[in-house]
């Protein structure tokens, strides 16, 4: 993958994740995806978006909006045409689930595997266990946009279509790092808004955002000149809260990594300090122990 251009207009996510009904194949869903969203090969969770579009288009009910999902990454995918096909597991009075496989037209074999919860709201408790963390809001965090050798921000195309800023962890393509807890937090937000009509954020732009964790190694393990790349093996995202904030905060934390494997997680807040989602994953590592320290970040 070539270093992003710089002079590139940000992508639209909605527009990129856009989805085609066949109607001659019910429950077929065809998308076109740019190389906009790629680190090597496109974001694992703007396919998981792509596909999620096409659940909801399948759903077709906006009583029903999106709890959470799992995806299984079953192969890599390329940019380029794609095709989902939905499945309506059950449908009943307080909850929908259904199930989607995504693959690319042009390689053989499944490229990943969606299961989704959709659900109506009702009236319950209303519990939040969780703390806003102790990092700088995005007006006092620095940006993350430095001209230097190993920044990812300036040479993924995934990344140019956000605004990030540090939050907490090591800025690791910036001489004289050192190693520390295994966490990681930026804030992002989309130079193209994805905000649908009530002005509130689409959450199909969570899953990229919650794709983002294997900082949170790289923290942990220090400066090395060992190549590591995490693919990852699934990621699941619970969608707790709406909200019209624009600036998220996600915020990862790697609980355990062994045999060739590890376990992360990540919380995406919002800047009014509300946890708008949770994620989990498992990554494969191949390589060495962390991405070095004179490359970009590793996918």
């Amino acid at each position: 993958m070539p270093p992003s251009d710089p002079t590139r207009a940000p992508a639209d996510l909605a527009a990129d994740c856009a989805v085609e009904r066949l109607t001659a194949a019910p429950g077929w869903y065809t998308a076109l995806l740019p190389p906009s969203w790629s680190f090597r090969t496109p974001s694992g969770g703007v396919l998981m978006s792509v596909a999620l579009r096409a659940m909801r288009a399948e759903l077709d009910d906006p009583e029903f909006p999106l709890v959470s999902a799992t995806t299984l990454f079953c192969s890599p995918v390329p940019d380029g045409p794609l095709e989902i096909r939905v499945e309506v597991l059950r449908r009943g009075g307080a909850a929908a689930q259904l199930r989607a496989m995504l693959s690319s037209t042009t390689l053989p074999g499944p490229g990943l595997e969606v299961s989704a919860t959709f659900a109506r709201k009702r009236a319950g408790i209303d519990v939040v266990g969780a703390e806003f963390p102790d990092v700088p809001m995005p007006a006092d965090a620095l940006p993350m946009d430095e001209d230097a050798p190993g920044n990812p921000h300036t040479y993924y195309p995934f990344f140019r279509n956000f605004e990030c800023r540090h939050a907490d962890g090591p800025r690791w393509w910036i001489p004289g790092w050192s190693a520390g807890p295994a966490r990681h937090g930026r804030w992002f937000r989309y130079r193209a808004p994805q905000l649908g009509a009530d002005s509130l954020l689409d959450p199909l732009a969570i899953p990229p955002i919650a794709d983002t964790m294997p900082p949170a190694l790289i923290s942990a393990v220090g400066p090395t000149d060992q190549r590591l790349r995490a693919p990852s093996l699934d990621l699941t995202v619970h969608f707790l809260e709406s909200t019209r904030s624009q600036w998220l905060l996600a915020r990862s934390y790697a609980r355990r990594a062994w045999d060739g494997y590890a376990s992360a997680e990540i919380e995406i807040w919002s800047d009014e300090r509300r946890l708008v989602a949770f994620a989990t994953q498992t990554m494969m590592l191949r390589g060495g122990a962390t991405a070095p320290t004179k490359s970009p970040e590793n996918r």
